[in-house]
């Protein structure tokens, strides 16, 4: 079961939640009550197609984006919520954050926030040089060895909130139930037994659907204390890409077609 006795955490304070490969479509049929609460659910375009390009674009303040908005957040090409200072040109929006260094972990640290991540696939997996520029930048970094631990990251961050009380933080949680092969603790389904891999002809479109939508219903369930602690502070929730689920023969991600970059989004601005 969830822990709900998380730290009440300052205004100031950032919670940034990627679900991993997380379809827009997923998102929209689960019945997810926590995180639809979060703030008006957008279709937006990812920045990377794989894990590692969508994230290390997001931590330069490119959030995914709605390219017909003229609203900070929804499109950020208008209006970053976190904008680089040497990021590239200003948009015709007014950025929420505006921060100084190598990337947003960066910049927060900077300005005096404890920095706190932790990522459930591989990528984030400090044993590999790959993962360096991803969590390098981090004040405590935290990878729990396979994609379906949100317990453990969730346990891992309520007791490293707690020891940085009183300080504003800025929080990274990468989410990887919702993760080929779609899994999650107590799921009635293996691991092993995986619906979507590339170039197979035995992938099954329909079990991938549910099985994702099933791991973002269980995930939600998860999340109401750590949500409950940043209840007055600024939170972006969003997928890095989707998965392709046979569409144009097609299927998982790290391609560039429509159903791997729309992702949902969902975000609540507080101080700054």
């Amino acid at each position: 079961m969830p822990s709900h006795d998380y730290v009440p955490q300052s205004p100031r304070s950032v919670l940034l939640l990627t679900l991993d490969s997380c379809r827009y479509d997923s998102f929209v049929q689960a019945h997810v009550p926590l995180m639809k609460s979060l703030g008006h659910l957008h279709r937006a375009m990812a920045p990377g197609n794989f894990t590692y390009s969508s994230h290390m674009a997001m931590f330069m303040g490119f959030t995914p984006g709605d390219a017909s908005s003229r609203q900070t957040g929804v499109n950020p090409k208008y209006g970053k919520i976190f904008r680089m200072s040497h990021g590239g040109i200003a948009g015709q929006g007014k950025e929420h954050f505006l921060l100084h260094g190598r990337n947003i972990i960066d910049g927060f640290a900077r300005k005096g926030y404890g920095t706190l991540g932790t990522g459930a696939v591989g990528w984030f997996n400090p044993e590999t040089d790959t993962a360096s520029n991803l969590i390098g930048d981090f004040q405590s970094f935290f990878y729990p060895g396979d994609t379906w631990s949100l317990q453990r990251q969730l346990a891992w961050l309520k007791q490293e909130l707690a020891a940085k009380a009183g300080a504003p933080v800025f929080v990274f949680l990468n989410i990887g139930e919702t993760h080929v092969p779609y899994y999650f603790e107590g799921a009635p389904w293996s691991p092993e037994d995986n619906p979507c891999i590339p170039f197979s002809d035995h992938n099954d479109a329909r079990e991938a659907r549910r099985r994702q939508v099933l791991a973002l219903e269980w995930v939600d369930g998860q999340l109401s204390g750590l949500l409950d602690a940043f209840a007055g502070s600024t939170i972006v929730l969003c997928a890095d890409h989707g998965d392709c689920w046979g569409e144009d023969g097609l299927w998982e991600h790290g391609i560039s077609h429509e159903k791997v970059l729309e992702v949902p989004l969902l975000f609540r601005l507080g101080k700054t």
